[in-house]
């Protein structure tokens, strides 16, 4: 009926069953089994087997970076998603690696050495260099001892790194190729420059928030030949070339090709007409500032105005005048204090709260700065990478975010690739004396001689991560890895990085790889808050270490609750209460797991027919078929949440808190049946440990071999779903499962102790409960009605009758009150609902949502209603 667990595998023998401690403690095994599977090799991906291949990537850490809940969270969904496809029988890869975090690297080397009095240019560049090096050889990636923490599942034997010499080499070569297509060139342009980082940064690098700021409103020009023009960067104004408006503004017009004064320059600019003026907003014209601002530069180049830099890297003025040398917010306030003087502001609004961009590394306000510098023309490459997802080639999920994806490739701008910084991809151009501009590809001896120097930027740190998916694999060369494991399954990543990262690697992969999209699926996840939905932050103080969860309740606890919380695009709260509950559930499996090793559970031998067992053992069997089918479907739809929520409920409550207790009177009673149920247990243990194991991998490692006496569930087979069901079980079994819930409802509105014995007939004669009632008195704590017997309540419910001798042990006229009380609101809920239902104006306006939410509170009213009209009738007469 299920899957045999005790299926033979080649290179799987049995080993010893070994006892089980009476408390789980996740500190004492977890470290010591994750160091056996990778010695073991579990983990290895062969590119020479004959299995089908299943590839996911580690979406790459910085090496600068700690495991933080994102990592955990994301981690953990990747490591289910392979541990069950290595059980399935495929030759999985899971690869492992860090990125080189180019700016975020070098920052944290440059804090080192400023330690020590020095800067990067103390050392020079090739010194600086080795510096990074070696503190990336005894400080970086302590990240990797943390995954093994959390307990993922890669192939270590292959853990790259973004600047190894292979890597490397697939960088020059790309960057080669791309060059040689005319899609790698060189331009002046605006760009997002760091004053602190000194570097250029791409827009996705960029961070906005609202600052408080002020709009200051100057008047440029004199009388009928003046206009005003409101800024909140007024340093910038002494870079103005010329003054914007709307063509059809006919309060300009008049002004259009004349000059007017810039105030405190000197300076006559021209007054130019332009579509991209919105005249309705302001005053309808616009300062043009073509080196300092993206905008103004596409207005400068339709123009042809000069582009004047009034800046240098640091944001200091450079621009002649009384404002030389001062820093970008110094001149701001020295210049609107001269213009006030002057009479030329008009308006001044103080606070201006405004979205400003900042660097997302080091938070430094961006100033967009006129710069020469290497771009990727993205327009083809990003067609392509549409075009995947357009015609099914690259399936998203979940699908709405599709929209996303679109509105992202198939408007972006070209890609500035360079950096100036000092650590990372150094671009492999050549410059000669006389001009020449010379590419070299990896295999290609770079020009010698006097004269001849490298390009001293370095890429963007998205070029080298775009190439992840097939770099790691060993492109450029045609390696057995590529040929067996490219393109990837699936990528699993979050959709904050969906553009940064996820359509590079599409850009690229279908560039590179002539075709081959990089993956099949982009599964896309959200990102973790605190449990009020808040974004967790060290500022909010509500950031935690995913490390102190572990330690505290176990990685196993961490898992579950971050897989708990999945669902596909959608942000995750998590609260440490979560977590123990977690630990909780951890705990329950343990114990019951035990329990049953100590009653008989067993995996040895074959399943006994469905004509030797019980309802019970036929209704669980059942239910155990049902679950396999119903997770499957939920691995294959990314739904990590609503699986993880099928097999909490199916272990603890239909396993543990049913089967288990229905099961007991069995095994007390010894014998044949006790066998059997003892198998049965054995094989519902058997296949709901391996379906928990993708997700709680070690606490059911533990617990697997213990019970089977197998190598490791790791190489287990994934159950399979053998497509029996019993539906006259699940109906005998969901009787039972009434009777003990409304006996016990009713037992705890009278205020009983779980545990408190009480006496009772039981009328079961002629229905499908006879057979059961051992296990309902066990379950209730029903004791034989015996001499003096006196029925004070009488419960009917599911064609039975359960009779109780409740003298003694409740106050029932109290009782009765509390019930009228209830049955009163109940009665008045019912009547609300009926009116409404019954008003035809209403149902004709009300959505149908509505409408539903009353027919469900008049059918629980109705329960309600019936429920507590039969406790009534079950109290003893005062």
């Amino acid at each position: 009926m299920t899957e045999n667990s005790q299926q033979q595998q080649a290179g799987n023998p049995t080993v010893p069953t070994q006892s089980l401690p009476t408390q789980y403690a996740p500190a004492e095994v977890e470290g010591k089994l994750y160091e056996r599977w990778v010695e073991r090799g579990y983990f290895a991906a062969d590119p020479k087997s004959e299995k089908p291949p299943y590839t996911i990537v580690i979406p790459p850490p910085n090496v600068t970076g700690s495991l933080h809940l994102g990592h955990a969270f994301e981690h953990t969904l990747i490591d289910a998603l392979t541990r069950r496809k290595r059980m399935q029988g495929y030759e999985t890869l899971w690869q492992p690696g860090m990125d080189h975090a180019g700016i975020a690297t070098q920052n944290v080397v440059e804090r080192e050495l400023a330690k020590e009095g020095k800067s990067r240019h103390d050392l020079g560049r090739e010194a600086f260099v080795e510096r990074v090096w070696q503190w990336k050889a005894e400080s970086g990636g302590q990240i990797s001892g943390q995954m093994r923490r959390l307990g993922d599942g890669v192939d270590w034997s292959r853990e790259r790194f973004t600047m190894d010499e292979g890597l490397s080499q697939a960088v020059q070569t790309i960057f080669k190729r791309l060059y040689d297509d005319e899609l790698i060139y060189r331009a002046e342009r605006i760009i997002n420059w760091c004053p602190r980082c000194l570097t250029a940064i791409s827009d996705i690098e960029v961070e906005y928030q609202d600052d408080q700021g002020e709009l200051v409103s100057i008047r440029y020009g004199e009388g009928d030949a003046s206009i005003v023009v409101a800024t909140t960067r007024a340093e910038t104004m002494l870079g103005d070339t010329a003054v914007a408006v709307h063509p059809e503004d006919e309060r300009y017009a008049h002004l259009v090709g004349t000059e007017i004064e810039l105030p405190l320059t000197g300076r006559r600019i021209p007054v130019v007409a332009d579509e991209h003026v919105d005249p309705e907003f302001g005053t309808g014209a616009v300062k043009v500032t073509p080196a300092h601002d993206p905008n103004d530069f596409e207005i400068g180049q339709r123009h042809g105005l000069p582009n004047l830099t009034v800046m240098d890297e640091h944001a200091v003025i450079t621009a002649h005048g009384p404002f030389q040398g001062l820093d970008r917010l110094e001149a701001r306030s020295a210049i609107v204090g001269a213009l006030r003087a002057e009479g030329r502001i008009v308006a001044e609004k103080r606070p201006y709260t405004h979205s400003v961009g900042h660097c997302s590394r080091c938070k430094t306000t961006i100033e967009p700065r006129l710069s020469l510098q290497w771009w990727v023309k993205v327009a083809p490459l990003a067609q392509a990478a549409g075009d995947a997802v357009r015609d099914g080639r690259v399936n998203i999920h979940p699908k709405e975010m599709e929209s996303r994806y679109f509105g992202w490739v198939d408007n972006l701008h070209d890609w500035c690739i360079s950096r100036q910084l000092w650590w990372g991809h150094r671009i492999p151009v050549w410059y000669g004396p006389n001009g020449e501009v010379v590419c070299v590809g990896p295999d290609e001896q770079p020009p010698t001689g006097e004269g001849w120097t490298q390009d001293t930027d370095v890429l963007d740190t998205w070029f080298s991560s775009g190439l992840w998916p097939f770099s790691t694999l060993g492109w450029p060369e045609q390696t057995e890895s590529l040929e067996k494991f490219y393109p990837n399954s699936v990528l699993v990543t979050g959709y904050d990085i969906l553009f940064f990262w996820v359509a590079r690697m599409m850009m690229f992969g279908l560039y590179a790889m002539d075709g081959p999209p990089p993956f099949h699926t982009i599964a896309l996840h959200g990102m973790v808050r605190d449990q009020f939905g808040k974004k967790m932050s060290k500022s909010f103080g509500n950031a935690v270490n995913p490390l102190d969860w572990m330690d505290s309740y176990g990685s196993d606890a961490v898992r579950f609750t971050l897989a708990r919380g999945a669902n596909p695009g959608v942000d995750v709260p998590i609260g440490e209460d979560w977590v123990q509950a977690s630990r909780n559930f951890a705990n329950k499996i343990w114990n019951a797991t035990r329990f049953a090793l100590m009653n008989g559970a067993t995996v040895e031998g074959e399943l006994p027919p469905a004509e030797q067992l019980s309802a019970a053992d036929r209704w669980i069997l059942s239910r155990l078929n049902a679950t396999v089918a119903e997770v499957d479907a939920y691995y294959e739809d990314y739904q990590f949440s609503k699986l993880s929520d099928a097999l909490y409920h199916f272990a603890w409550d239909e396993v543990f808190d049913w089967y288990v207790e229905l099961s007991k009177t069995t095994y007390f009673a010894g014998g044949e049946q006790a066998r059997v149920s003892g198998r049965v247990l054995g094989e519902v243990l058997d296949v709901t440990l391996r379906l928990l194991h993708p997700v709680v991998p070690f606490v059911t490692e533990t617990l697997w071999t213990t019970l089977t006496g197998r190598e490791s569930v790791v190489i287990a087979d994934w159950p399979k779903d053998s497509g029996f069901r019993d539906t006259a079980a699940e109906q005998e079994i969901e009787l039972v499962q009434r009777v003990v819930t409304e006996v016990r409802r009713f037992r705890s509105d009278q205020g009983l102790q779980p545990g408190q014995k009480v006496p009772a007939r039981l009328t079961l004669d002629g229905t499908a409960l006879a057979p059961h009632e051992a296990a309902i008195r066990q379950l209730l704590r029903l004791q034989p009605e015996g001499e003096g017997f006196s029925a004070t309540a009488t419960l009917p419910v599911a064609g039975a009758t359960v009779a109780l001798d409740l003298s003694g042990t409740i106050d029932v006229g109290a009782e009765r009150k509390r019930l009228a009380k209830d049955l009163a609101a109940a009665e008045k809920e019912k009547a609300q609902a009926l009116g409404k239902l019954g008003n035809e104006a209403f149902l004709a306006k009300a959505p149908d949502n509505v409408v539903d939410k009353i027919r469900t509170r008049l059918a629980k009213a109705e329960e309600d209603i019936a429920r507590i009209t039969a406790q009534l009738d079950g109290l003893p007469q005062e």
